[in-house]
Formats: C-alpha cells, sequence, structure tokens
C-alpha cells in the first residue's frame, strides 16, 4: 500500500513542504513519484519518518539525523536505539521538572520573606532538560521565522545551541529586573531591550512591525512562551507583550 504526501503529512503532521525538503536533502526519499508529480510513499518510508521525527523531538539536528541513519540498518536496531534516547528523554523531563520545582520554592520563599522579585540567582538552572526543538515548536505561528531558526540551529553544535539559549534567557531576566525596578514598559530603559531583541530577530529576517506586535502578543497568547517569562517572573510574559506593543507604536508604527 503507498500514501500520497498529502495523506502522509495528515497522519505524521508535518508539512508537504517539510516532507518535500527531506526529498531534497535525501533524508526521505519517496517510494516513488506519480505520472502528476505526486511523491507517494510506502511502509518503509513511514517507518524512516517516524525515527525522524523521533530524533526531532529529541533536539537532533537534521544533518545528525541523517548520520544516525546512516549508520542504522536493522530497523529493530534502530526503534531500540530510539527507545533509549526517549528513556533518557524521559530523565530529562524529570529534571526540568526539578528545574520548575527548585524556581517555585524561590519565588514562594521571595513572597514569603516579602523581599522584592528581582531575578533567579541561579539561571543557568532554567536551561536544564530544555530542547532546541520546543523553542522551534513554539515558533509554530511563525512559519517564515521558524524556518530560518531551523536552518541555522540545524548548522550549530550543541554547544552554540546552549550559548544562545543561555543569552535569550539572560535577555529575559534583565527585563524582569527592570520590570522589578518599577520600569513602566514604555520607559527608555525598557525600550533600549526590546530595540535589542527587534535589531537580533532582524539578522535572521527581515520582521514587519506587525510581526513584532504578533510576536509580542504571543508572549502571552503562546503556552510555552508564557510558561518561558514566568517562570522568571511573574507577570514577565505581559509585560513583555506590553514593551513590544509600546514599541511598535512608537518606534515602528
Amino acid at each position: 500500500m503507498d500514501w500520497p504526501i498529502a495523506e502522509v503529512a495528515r497522519l505524521s503532521g508535518v508539512t508537504a513542504r517539510t516532507l518535500r525538503h527531506y526529498d531534497e536533502i535525501g533524508l526521505l526519499p519517496p517510494a516513488g513519484i506519480g505520472a502528476n508529480g505526486h511523491r507517494y510513499y510506502e511502509e518503509h518510508q513511514l517507518l524512516r519518518l517516524q525515527q525522524i521525527l523521533v530524533l526531532r523531538a529529541l533536539g537532533v539536528g537534521l544533518p545528525e539525523v541523517g548520520r544516525i541513519l546512516a549508520e542504522e540498518i536493522d530497523e529493530v536496531d534502530a526503534l531500540r536505539g530510539h527507545h533509549r534516547r526517549l528513556l533518557a528523554e524521559r530523565d530529562r523531563l524529570e529534571a526540568l521538572a526539578g528545574t520548575v520545582a527548585r524556581t517555585i520554592a524561590e519565588l514562594e520563599q521571595s513572597r514569603k520573606d516579602g523581599t522584592p522579585m528581582t531575578a533567579i540567582n541561579r539561571p543557568e538552572n532554567l536551561f536544564e532538560g530544555i530542547r532546541p526543538s520546543q523553542y522551534l515548536e513554539s515558533l509554530r505561528d511563525f512559519p517564515g521565522h521558524a524556518e530560518e531558526v531551523a536552518r541555522r540551529v540545524a548548522a550549530m553544535t550543541p554547544q552554540d545551541v546552549e550559548a544562545g539559549q543561555r543569552e535569550r534567557t539572560a535577555q529575559m531576566i534583565l527585563l524582569a529586573e527592570l520590570m522589578a525596578a518599577g520600569h513602566p514598559a514604555d520607559a527608555e530603559p525598557v525600550q533600549a531591550r526590546i530595540d535589542a531583541q527587534y535589531r537580533a530577530l532582524t539578522e535572521l529576517r527581515a520582521v514587519s512591525a506587525e510581526e513584532y506586535r504578533a510576536i509580542g502578543r504571543s508572549c502571552v497568547d503562546n503556552e510555552a512562551w508564557r510558561a518561558a517569562y514566568e517562570t522568571i517572573a511573574p507577570g514577565l510574559a505581559a509585560y513583555q507583550r506590553d514593551a513590544i506593543e509600546a514599541y511598535v507604536t512608537h518606534r515602528l508604527g
């Protein structure tokens, strides 16, 4: 039995565009191409796609996925390897849960003592258990930006990825400190931080005023983004949204 690309996209949740990209880079050639030019997939290709998606969910870049699959011939052995990785992912999630638990304890202690919340004392804790694939998934509402980020992440080393994560969280903590100090979202120090964020975005690709406004709203509307901001400091997600709104209105409007 074979499946057309549209059906494979529906079953797997991967877009047809992504499947065509996998074909173009030699990662997942279809079983055949019909007279109408459409790609068709058989069971072997679906099993390979499953392996690709498991590895991508584990944060493995496409070049490394290709190398892993090239080394694995027997599908059962390959699945055993993926199972081991999934068990490791389970352990990673447990570590991430511990990170969040520590953060909650610190925030509760801060409230109990009556001391103002400024920033997480040990920001490196925020990175324990975080994967690039989670960040890419959070960009699903901005496909153009997600594609550019994915292209760059695929060429990065794990060390580069972690450094980027640390830089993003460091910027969030700086914003949290301004919020805790009582600066309104449209204050100059806050707007300077937002300007730096906007310039970093535009280094990847052009970002219109309306798209940047939508990104700001996603800080609250996107569950993953909101959770990341709120882990650092309660209210930070809405503060970031409001700061971006002010930036777009006064500097990009």
